[in-house]
């Protein structure tokens, strides 16, 4: 597995696996709160397989902070596209401007030290 791109997809799969885990349950908000964890959980659990191995590969050629920062930004990308198809709710200005000093912040980890 080529360690630069085998970590962004297994985390994009991975944060697939937990934003259903997470929000899916908010289309049944009807069902106890017991059975929704439960359903919860199981989804994270193949979530873990994804996640672990991406981070233990991708710690080959990324730093740990670089990793956690490449899931933020993954998690907000794979989120905004799920609440939009899946929870039909609308991304508004505001969070795209979030968003985009989330990003920026994104930029700075990547780039490097600064004024060295």
């Amino acid at each position: 597995m080529n360690p630069y791109v085998a970590p962004v997809a297994l985390l994009v799969l991975s944060n697939v696996f937990m934003t259903f885990a997470w929000y899916g349950h908010l289309k049944f908000g009807t069902k106890p709160l017991a059975v929704v964890v439960m359903v919860s959980w199981g989804i994270a659990f193949f979530e873990y397989w994804l996640a672990v191995p991406a981070n233990r590969i991708g710690h080959q050629v990324y730093s740990a902070a670089e990793l956690k920062t490449m899931q933020e930004v993954i998690t907000l990308v794979v989120f905004a596209g799920f609440s939009v198809m899946y929870l039909g709710e609308k991304l508004t200005l505001n969070h795209a401007v979030g968003f985009g000093f989330i990003a920026l912040g994104a930029w700075f980890v990547f780039r490097g030290p600064l004024g060295g």
